[in-house]
């Protein structure tokens, strides 16, 4: 047997009742490293990143409530009031401020709002598109007022509980749909995402682990001033990544740069949403450099 564990540890914790599941890659008394991963995600997609990091940090990749191997809110409960409570409770409890932060998608969303509310907790944050969406399509959902949003989400939530988790045949047909979620990922990298993804029905099929509850979100959120409010907070040094293919918006473009103290932007080429998978050897080096 090696000395030290190949992969990482299960271990989990309790937020408001639920026990929340977390992926622990050892090196006690190394500076810790917290990767919070995107909406129905899991803490495995950030395997690659880890074993590169581990040498040099403690890492701790939370499965988010509702997701992975975490238990799903009994009431529905995805706000990102919920989901930040549970990062707050996760540094709080396993003792991990001041942490370095690298989060992505739905997971930068809550670790930009966690380092505003807490900024001595947090020494260093990465947030790949971690800003949610653009100025553009904020003012269009303005524009529909607070009773028409919440009258929409009534509705969608609605749906949702009439909906039953898609089953797969097979393992290898859940695979082809992570391919075409993400074009960008190899072979090897979408068999390895589906096969930590994905749960087997009593049946024999597949599903995917994450609560379809999971993609509404509570109403109401917080005001776009509200959200600019928490960014300007922030005092940790932070770095941002955007891929150029993504249909996300660049902040440097879209002047919310100018909402945060210290952050730097880095743009990456043959890149979508997931920069972390599609462009891995970049962002590694880029990370490495700023930690």
């Amino acid at each position: 047997m090696p000395e030290t564990p190949i992969g990482p540890t299960s271990q989990s914790y309790i937020s408001q009742r639920l026990r929340l599941h977390y992926a622990d890659w050892g090196n006690a008394g190394a500076p810790h490293l917290i990767l919070l991963h995107g909406g129905r995600d899991h803490c495995r997609n950030w395997d690659w990143v880890a074993e590169d990091l581990r040498a040099d940090y403690h890492i701790i990749a939370p499965d988010l409530r509702g997701h992975g191997d975490s238990a799903w809110s009994e009431s529905g409960d995805y706000s990102m009031s919920a989901f930040v409570y549970d990062l707050a409770q996760l540094i709080h409890q396993q003792k991990l401020a001041p942490a370095r932060i690298i989060a992505h998608s739905l997971g930068g969303n809550i670790a930009l709002r966690y380092a505003g509310v807490f900024p001595e907790t947090v020494s260093k944050l990465v947030a790949i598109e971690g800003m949610g969406p653009s100025p553009e399509m904020m003012g269009q959902r303005s524009q529909r007022g607070a009773t028409e949003r919440m009258r929409a989400w009534v509705a969608d939530t609605r749906k949702l509980a009439g909906r039953i988790p898609r089953r797969y045949p097979t393992i290898e047909d859940a695979f082809h749909r992570m391919q075409a979620e993400n074009r960008h990922l190899t072979e090897a990298q979408a068999r390895y995402l589906t096969l930590h993804g994905a749960m087997q029905n009593e049946d024999g099929t597949y599903s995917w682990k994450f609560d379809n509850y999971v993609r509404a979100f509570r109403q109401p959120d917080m005001t776009t001033s509200e959200q600019q409010q928490l960014w300007e907070r922030i005092t940790c040094p932070t770095l941002m990544f955007y891929g150029r293919e993504s249909w996300a918006s660049n902040p440097a473009e879209d002047g919310r740069i100018r909402m945060f103290r210290t952050a730097r932007i880095v743009s990456v080429e043959r890149a979508g949403h997931w920069v972390h998978h599609d462009r891995l050897d970049l962002f590694l080096d880029e990370v490495r450099r700023f930690l």
